[in-house]
C-alpha cells in the first residue's frame, strides 16, 4: 500500500501541528518555606571575611551533570545567609552557610574537644544517634585567613530540601579555635565550589548528588533577600533557577578558573569620576563572603569617593544621612554594566536606638601567588541573582547574572 504525495504531506503537517502543541516536560520543583533568623544581641563580628583561604588552589577540571530542589536561607543583618540541612538517620538538623568559595561540608561533632568553645554554642553531630553512619576516620584540616578547624571525616546520609538519602563524606569538626565561629549564627559550612578546592580529595556534596542520580544538573542559583521588612532570607535552588527571582535576561560570563567561581571583570566605575580595575581584573563570586572586597589601594579610593570613614583596618563607616546623595558603583561583567546604588552597597544596622551604616566595600589583599582580585560577596549577590552552572565536557562552567526582583514585585 502506498500513500499519495498529497496525503503524505497532509499527514506530516498534522503530525507537525501535534508536536508543536506538546509542551516540554518540566522537572518537579521542590520548595521549602523560607525563614529569616532575627538577630539577637550578639556581637557583629563577621563583617570581616571569616573565611578567606590562605592558599590559592591548583587548577583542575570541573565534573559533568532538572530536578531542582529549593533550600531556605536565613539572613543575619544582611551579612550572614544560611539554611538547614539534615545529616544521619533520622536527620540531625544543622544551619549551614552554602558557600561557593569552598567545597567541603562540615559540622561540629559531639566528640569535639572540651576546650573548643564554638562547639558548645552550636548543634553537634552525634554519630551514635544515626543508623546510617559509616566511620571514615581520615583527619582533615581547613586553614582560613582568620583561623582554622580540624577533625575527622565521616560518611552519612544528607537531607537537603526535597533531596533525601544522598550519601556524602563530611567533616566532623573536633577543634575550632577561631573566635569568629563562636559568634556565627550557623553551625557549619556546605561548600559549593569546584572539587579541586576540597581538602583530602573529598567529593563535594553537589557532585555526589549528581553522581547518585538525585540531582540531574550541576546547576544551582542564589536569591538573597535584602528586604529588612520581610521574614525570609532568600532561596537556594538546586538543579536550576527560578525566573521569578530575577528580571531577565541572564548575562552569562565564563568561569576563568574552575576552582573558585572566578570570572573576568572588565572595569569598575564609581559615579562619573573614578575608574578602578581599569585594565580588567579577576573577580570571585562568593556567597561565603559578606561584603565586596578588593585590593587595598583601590578600595581606599572607592571608599574615599563615597565618603567612607576608616574605623578598622580595611573597614569603613558611612554617614547614614548621606546615603541618598552617594554615587552609583557599577561593575562591567560580560559586557554588561551591573549597577549598585547606595541602598545596595551600604549595610544599615539599627539596634537599641543607634543607626549605624557600614560600607559594603572592604579592603582585602589575597596572598601570593594569587593575582589582585575582587570578591563579589553578598552585597553584590543580594542585588543580583547568580546562576552557577558547572557545565559539562562540551561547555565550560559559567555564571549567569540578572537583577534580583524585590519580593513584592
Amino acid at each position: 500500500m502506498s500513500l499519495s504525495p498529497l496525503l503524505l504531506s497532509l499527514l506530516l503537517l498534522l503530525l507537525l501541528l501535534l508536536l508543536l502543541k506538546v509542551e516540554p516536560a518540566r522537572a518537579t520543583l521542590i520548595r521549602i518555606p523560607l525563614r529569616r533568623v532575627q538577630p539577637g544581641s550578639r556581637t557583629l563580628s563577621s563583617l570581616r571575611g571569616w573565611r578567606e583561604p590562605v592558599k590559592a588552589p591548583r587548577l583542575g577540571p570541573p565534573s559533568p551533570g532538572d530536578k531542582p530542589s529549593f533550600v531556605p536561607l536565613s539572613n543575619y543583618l544582611n551579612v550572614q545567609y544560611f539554611g538547614e540541612i539534615g545529616l544521619g538517620t533520622p536527620p540531625q538538623n544543622f544551619s549551614v552557610v552554602f558557600d561557593t568559595g569552598s567545597s567541603n561540608l562540615w559540622v561540629p561533632s559531639r566528640r569535639c574537644h572540651f576546650f573548643s568553645v564554638p562547639c558548645w554554642f552550636h548543634h553537634r553531630f552525634d554519630s551514635k544517634a544515626s543508623s546510617s553512619f559509616r566511620p571514615n576516620g581520615t583527619k582533615f584540616d581547613i586553614q582560613y585567613g582568620s583561623g582554622r578547624l580540624n577533625g575527622i571525616l565521616s560518611e552519612d546520609k544528607l537531607t537537603i530540601g526535597g533531596i533525601k538519602g544522598a550519601s556524602v563524606i563530611f567533616g566532623e569538626a573536633l577543634w575550632e579555635p577561631s573566635l569568629s565561629f563562636i559568634f556565627a549564627h550557623f553551625d557549619g559550612i556546605l561548600g559549593l565550589g569546584f572539587p579541586i578546592l576540597a581538602v583530602e580529595g573529598v567529593q563535594p556534596p553537589l557532585d555526589m548528588m549528581v553522581e547518585q542520580g538525585l540531582l540531574d544538573n550541576p546547576v544551582f542559583s542564589f536569591y538573597l533577600n535584602r528586604d529588612p521588612e520581610v521574614t525570609d532570607g532568600g532561596e537556594l535552588v538546586l538543579g536550576g533557577s527560578d525566573p521569578t527571582h530575577y528580571i531577565p535576561p541572564l548575562t552569562f560570563v565564563p568561569v576563568t578558573v574552575p576552582a573558585y567561581w572566578q570570572i573576568h571583570m572588565e572595569r569598575v566605575k564609581v559615579g562619573t569620576g573614578l575608574t578602578l580595575c581599569a585594565q580588567g581584573c579577576a573577580a570571585i563570586l562568593d556567597t561565603g563572603t559578606s561584603l565586596i572586597t578588593g585590593p587595598t589601594e583601590e578600595i581606599q579610593a572607592l571608599n574615599a569617593a563615597i565618603g567612607g570613614i576608616p574605623v578598622l583596618p580595611g573597614e569603613y563607616l558611612i554617614q547614614c544621612s548621606e546615603i541618598p546623595k552617594l554615587p552609583q558603583v557599577s561593575l562591567l561583567l560580560g559586557g554588561v554594566w551591573f549597577n549598585l546604588t547606595a541602598q545596595d552597597y551600604v549595610i544599615q544596622i539599627a539596634r537599641g536606638g543607634i543607626h549605624l551604616c557600614v560600607s559594603g566595600f572592604q579592603a582585602l589583599d589575597l596572598p601570593p601567588p594569587a593575582e589582585p582580585c575582587w570578591i563579589l560577596g553578598d552585597v553584590f549577590l543580594g542585588s543580583y541573582v547568580a546562576v552557577f552552572d558547572r557545565g559539562d565536557m562540551k561547555s565550560g562552567a559559567r555564571v549567569g547574572l540578572a537583577r534580583a526582583r524585590s519580593r513584592g514585585a
